[in-house]
């Protein structure tokens, strides 16, 4: 069970194992892109590839749903990304259980974004959680965790891909502990526990009282989605990629350009410093360097750069 392409390496894991894929259940197609044309999800389109049969019910309470699932006969259910809850009925259909691919090191960023989460947070490393699933969210058993290094350069979608690969290598290995009986559940330590919420568009909003190091992993861990921005000169930007800058001890208030680098890109005091900016889009333009914005009269010293309002369900 499982939807984007965080689920897709996992999949292709488990088809190229001994194990037997009798279905895969995925969302419905959806429009997307500026056409809203109907898309089929990265994990229906592998299913399809393979010619496992593939199950899209809008809902996964249904009696209906249950009776079609059953007709499957599962030893054992994966979960991946999916993108809905499961319900108790579901979660006692297979003998030997459902298992979640989980993105972190649970009982740490419980919840739908413990990537972008463990970023905002400056974590220096995250993993893999293989979890027996019960009806609280990220709440069951540990079966195995696999653990990799947060890099400097790391943002949501490097870390992202590499995350959904180390899930194809660790649901391998719990299928195999299962399978064999040698499977030693862990219960979670829920004074531990800390969430990770769904991440809205207006999470992005950069404050530029904040340090320089928040400020940097809010980019981080807004990047690619839903992106950090600002305002300068009343046009709102998104950041893509900044970095600190050490030289720069400027006195003014946060949010005003103090320097430029034509090299690099430029220089915004922040709460504690100040930040080059390396990687930006303006509005309505493509992706460009800061060596571009700034050559490209974008932005000059002194002008200020303001948080963005967004709308209230952005």
């Amino acid at each position: 069970m499982g939807t984007p392409f965080f689920a897709v390496p996992p999949l292709k894991a488990l088809i190229e194992s001994k194990h037997s894929i009798v279905a895969v259940v995925t969302k419905i197609d959806k429009p997307s892109g500026r056409g809203y044309q109907i898309t089929q999800s990265p994990v229906k389109k592998v299913a399809s590839e393979y010619k496992i049969p593939i199950l899209q019910p809008k809902s996964i309470k249904t009696p209906e749903f249950e009776a079609e699932l059953k007709g499957y006969n599962p030893d054992i259910i994966i979960v991946s990304a999916y993108g809905k809850i499961l319900p108790k009925n579901i979660l006692d259909l297979p003998p030997k259980g459902c298992y979640n691919i989980h993105a972190s090191l649970l009982p740490k960023y419980r919840g739908a974004a413990p990537i972008h989460w463990a970023l905002f947070n400056g974590e220096k490393e995250t993993g893999i959680t293989i979890m027996k699933m019960v009806e609280e969210i990220d709440a069951g058993d540990i079966i195995l965790t696999k653990k990799i290094y947060i890099e400097e350069n790391d943002n949501v979608g490097t870390l992202h891909t590499k995350l959904s690969h180390l899930g194809a290598e660790a649901i391998i290995e719990a299928l195999e502990l299962i399978e064999s009986e040698k499977a030693i559940p862990i219960p979670q330590d829920l004074s531990k526990s800390t969430f990770a919420p769904m991440i809205k568009k207006s999470d992005g909003a950069i404050n530029w009282s904040y340090s320089s190091d928040n400020i940097i992993n809010l980019i981080r861990g807004m990047n690619p989605w839903p992106g950090a921005y600002c305002n300068i000169n009343t046009k709102m930007i998104k950041v893509l990629k900044a970095q600190k800058c050490e030289e720069v001890h400027a006195t003014s208030f946060p949010g005003i350009v103090v320097k430029m680098y034509k090299d690099e890109g430029p220089v915004i005091k922040t709460g504690d410093g100040a930040v080059v900016l390396l990687e930006v889009q303006p509005e309505n333009k493509k992706v460009m360097s800061g060596k571009d914005f700034v050559n490209g009269g974008y932005v000059h010293i002194g002008d200020i750069c303001e948080k963005v309002v967004f709308e209230q369900n952005e």
